[in-house]
């Protein structure tokens, strides 16, 4: 083995070595030092068996992994890249020694605190895990809350309720040429929105061998740098596409004395893979899984006798990877070696999946902004709703060419609203942070790579405007109710942490919220179908009032619900019981971590909104506490790699105690970046391998 790792002074990794093979061993050597227990929960998550150490609470998602046939698919797309790109399998297996290695010498406290101890990754697993982390990015389960909503309002509310869902995963990104910048050279910068994990769910990591020299945003388990990286000479980002390449199938299952058979489309029925599979369940008993695939796919929810409450349905899901055996992990290989926006052009060229719009940017003035991934040509029907198996014409005939767009006035924004990749989506974010990102970036000619953290944490929220032009029309107030009124038309819209008007806004807009779900047009749609409870999120009324609270309040037709009252009753309510603090009192961090925190270290307030640049969501209704949020910032400067600078929410370490666990909080929070450090000497050395 020939490989260096040295750290910087936030404990971030920069990894050196003689092979691009060497390098991804070490690369995973390190990530299991940093992220031993991270991997482990992984693992077990891409092979539906989180359960067997974190209990009942994981099995719904586990069942889901199982009947989804992650795993399995995983082992496929492996096995075909071993075929058809022999290097980047070999490239992979490094990596996944590389981890091996450095699981066999961690010393993580949480497998003490659960008696568990780190399992083997197989070559394969980097595939599993990178699918796990996204098979619910495009959101498929939205079919099932549009079809549910249908039932019950009929089909003019699917787009009243259409917006950016609460399982829904999005970004900021723009990308401003050397026009528009003070070096004449261009930005790309932005922040990735996810659900907000301890250890965090990117790896800030800088990877150098004589074939290239990359600093990026690695995915924790996965090889190379695929979302967020700078080569010194190119750099690339993504945003979510909001594009719609996963479908779900009503399937019409019987059981026969050989197994499992479904009707197809030709009126045939036809023999369905059937075997059973068994989760464990730490502290109760094991529990026995039927995994069935039809010609389109797993059957993720019902089977041949139905849902779990008897209604007599099956879901089957086809998925690009399920079909082609095809992850894309030809592109990072390829990423990493770029040079110029051509080359990650040709890179993205092999990409999967998730659907990203990349932007991309070289200092030779090259500029990219293209939907990268892959989406089926199929009818309209399945784009919207679970389609029959068992008619014709909602079959896959091939594969959309991926749009591609230009710059408006030397800058490109994308925040997952409709742009390039609109004809490939379905639902799209609202335009405000978009609309905004581009406002603040037309109010100056030219910008530096040091002006963007103040894009990055801006608080304006102009979703509340429907809301207040309904405040600004009543009369008849209480005292305290018409003072509130006055209180917040005087307030500058802004969801600052610090700001007692931003939470009596909240407190406003999460009681209409709640008085909407009570009216009797609205409250059937609150007991949602029986589907697996990993799929409930998206099926939830409260949460799909709260995100569509805009267009609800500004519908022609509101079935009959009189929004001037439920907005009345919302302000007197909110005028006898006033918050007593700040936004930022309530509106809270609330990361996921696979075991309780013990630290006993309250979690932070935060600034911003779901529909701010700021994007910290809270569900308007159900809680202020902010589960999402940015879950990385970056600003890549192609002038000078050494003027770009990124942070994360917690820190480099996963390993609680260290000194890198969490020492990036305080600049996350502030909005500040950490320097990217790339010269050597510069460096602390840590180890020789």
């Amino acid at each position: 083995m020939s490989a260096e790792t040295y750290r910087d002074a936030w404990g971030i990794p920069h990894l050196r070595a003689a092979t691009a093979g060497e390098l991804a061993r070490a690369q995973g050597r390190v990530t299991a030092r940093d992220r031993a227990w991270q991997l482990e929960v992984e693992r077990h998550r891409a092979q539906g068996t989180s359960a067997s150490f974190l209990g009942p609470g994981a099995l719904s998602w586990d069942r889901l992994a199982r009947r989804a046939r992650l795993a399995d698919t995983a082992r496929r797309c492996f096995a075909a890249l071993e075929d058809e790109d022999p290097e980047t399998a070999a490239w992979v297996r490094e990596y996944t020694d590389g981890v091996n290695e450095g699981l066999a010498a961690c010393d993580a406290p949480e497998f003490a605190r659960t008696g568990l101890a780190p399992g083997r990754w197989e070559p394969w697993t980097p595939l599993a895990v990178w699918l796990a982390t996204h098979i619910l990015f495009a959101g498929f389960p939205a079919k099932l809350w549009r079809e549910h909503i249908t039932a019950h309002l009929g089909p003019d509310a699917v787009a009243l309720f259409a917006t950016d869902g609460p399982g829904t995963a999005g970004s900021n990104g723009w990308l401003v040429s050397g026009e528009r910048t003070v070096t004449g050279h261009a930005i790309v910068a932005g922040d990735p929105h996810r659900f907000i994990e301890e250890p965090g769910v990117y790896q800030q990591i800088h990877l150098s061998c004589p074939e290239f020299d990359v600093v990026g945003l690695a995915v924790p388990g996965v090889p190379g740098i695929a979302h967020f990286g700078h080569t010194g000479t190119v750099a690339w980002a993504i945003t979510n596409a909001m594009a719609d390449y996963q479908d779900l199938y009503r399937e019409r299952l019987r059981r026969t004395g050989a197994g499992v058979e479904a009707l197809g489309p030709d009126g045939t029925w036809h023999r369905a893979a059937r075997h059973t599979e068994t989760i464990h369940v730490a502290g109760e008993d094991s529990v026995e899984v039927e995994v069935i695939e039809t010609d389109r796919g797993p059957v993720i929810a019902g089977g041949p006798e139905g849902l779990d409450d008897g209604t007599p349905a099956a879901l089957s899901l086809r998925y690009p990877p399920r079909v082609t055996a095809d992850l894309g992990f030809g592109a990072l290989l390829p990423l990493l070696r770029a040079r110029r926006v051509a080359d990650v052009d040709r890179a993205l060229d092999a990409w999967a999946e998730p659907v990203n719009v990349v932007q991309a940017a070289d200092t030779e003035g090259g500029l990219l902004h293209r939907v990268a991934g892959r989406v089926p040509v199929r009818a309209t029907a399945n784009r919207l709703r679970p389609v029959p198996a068992w008619e014709p014409g909602h079959e896959w005939t091939g594969w959309h060419t991926p749009p591609r767009a230009g710059l408006t006035d030397g800058v490109a924004v994308m925040a997952n609203q409709r742009g390039p990749a609109t004809p490939l989506g379905v639902e799209f974010a609202p335009p405000h942070r978009a609309d905004r990102i581009a406002a603040l970036l037309a109010g100056k000619e030219r910008w530096s790579a040091a002006d963007m953290p103040a894009l990055h944490t801006d608080t304006h929220l102009a979703s509340a405007g429907p809301l207040l032009d309904l405040v600004t029309a009543l009369d008849g107030l209480s005292p305290g109710a018409a003072a509130l009124r006055d209180r917040l038309l005087a307030w500058d819209r802004h969801m600052d942490a610090d700001s007692a008007d931003a939470a009596a806004y909240a407190a406003v807009r999460g009681a209409v919220v709640r008085h909407l779900a009570a009216h009797p047009a609205l409250a059937p749609a609150a007991v949602p179908p029986a589907y697996p409870e990993v799929l409930q999120p998206w099926l939830a009324l409260v949460p799909r009032i709260a995100y569509a609270l805009e267009h609800l309040l500004r519908a022609e037709d509101p079935y009959g619900i009189d929004r001037a009252e439920a907005v009345r009753a919302a302000l007197e309510e909110v005028a006898a019981e006033p918050p007593a603090g700040t936004w930022g009192d309530t509106h809270r961090l609330a990361p996921w971590r696979a075991l309780p925190d013990t630290s006993g270290s309250p979690e932070p307030g935060l600034s911003g909104d779901h529909d701010c640049v700021l994007c910290t969501s809270a569900v308007p209704g159900l809680t202020d506490r902010a589960a999402r949020g940015p879950a990385a910032r970056y600003v890549w400067d192609l002038a000078d790699r050494r003027r770009s600078g990124w942070v994360v929410p917690h820190g480099a370490s996963g390993v609680p105690g260290s000194p890198h666990h969490r020492d990036q909080q305080p600049l996350w929070l502030g909005g500040e970046l950490a320097p990217v450090v790339t010269d050597f000497d510069r460096l602390t050395k840590e180890t020789d391998d």
